[in-house]
């Protein structure tokens, strides 16, 4: 294996990697969390999610990986021109080569393309391989696989409504109530456990409960989201962030960042309000005491 080769695999399963990590984006969408002192809670998200593997090309999406300068890593064979090496005299001298001579120059060429071939294409298998344990078994370059997904979605509790867009876009609506005597994360996907979550709740021993919401900023999912995406699409990125995320409580605040604090709302309660969007600096959070 040549040092090329070494280096060519590890820049893809860094990568894939890196995919993974943002494998799941929100899009366009508005979220509620309602959280009462009793203990009970009901969450909804309606609009846009965002596989990305599905919304790459095939090739960036079977490999996992695009350089920084949009060229790609891909399958397709660059077009290359033979070009014969220089001969030389027994004194060192330059001189014409042989028909034969450049014969056996193109022919150890073309063997070497060969073998060059084949090492990209067993390294496409091993990516394609890595990429489908990834996505859970999905395969990014199959048609069907948007299909697959949102009925994956539609079987799971809580999913009312998992419409595929293309592009690997899909219009959900989620919603869910309950009790938090567990800590709470959304989304959580049958197969795919790579995902940044879109919104945690995690219960304390004090009786306070932390809401973060690290998806709902660019700068907290992965730094490399946007280059990779342009990169990898040529175009313009599938994933546009916007959307609006509110906490609802009976509950006292203690901390949170948006941007003028907790309104009042109806029966007494408490309202915060982030705007999410591409230019959001820091993901929602919230720190909030449900009992003594």
């Amino acid at each position: 294996m040549t040092l090329t080769t070494i280096r060519n695999a590890a820049a893809a399963i860094v990568a894939a990697l890196a995919l993974a990590s943002c494998m799941l984006q929100p899009g366009r969408f508005t979220s509620d969390l309602t959280l009462n002192r009793d203990g009970t809670f009901a969450f909804r998200y309606a609009g846009e999610i965002v596989l990305l593997p599905l919304a790459l090309p095939p090739s960036a999406a079977r490999n996992g990986s695009s350089s920084t300068d949009g060229s790609r890593t891909g399958s397709e064979d660059t077009v290359e021109q033979f070009v014969e090496d220089t001969c030389t005299t027994p004194a060192g001298e330059s001189r014409a080569c042989t028909a034969r001579e450049i014969a056996d120059q193109r022919a150890r060429w073309q063997a070497g393309r060969g073998r060059d071939k084949a090492a990209r294409q067993a390294e496409e298998a091993r990516n394609a391989k890595a990429m489908a344990a990834l996505m859970g078994g999905l395969d990014p370059t199959d048609p069907r696989a948007a299909q697959e997904f949102a009925a994956r979605l539609s079987r799971q509790q809580g999913w009312t409504s998992v419409v595929s867009r293309g592009n690997g876009r899909f219009d959900v609506v989620y919603e869910t109530t309950g009790r938090l005597d567990h800590d709470f994360s959304f989304p959580v996907i049958e197969r795919l456990p790579m995902v940044v979550p879109f919104v945690t709740v995690l219960r304390r021993k004090d009786g306070t409960v932390r809401i973060d919401a690290p998806a709902f900023s660019p700068a907290a999912t992965n730094p490399h989201l946007p280059g990779l995406v342009d990169a990898a699409a040529g175009k313009d990125a599938p994933v546009v962030l916007d959307g609006r995320f509110a906490i609802r409580t009976d509950g006292e605040v203690l901390a949170n960042n948006t941007d003028e604090g907790p309104h009042p709302d109806p029966a007494g309660a408490q309202r915060l309000s982030w705007k999410v969007d591409a230019r959001t600096a820091a993901a929602p959070t919230a720190l909030v005491r449900l009992a003594r």
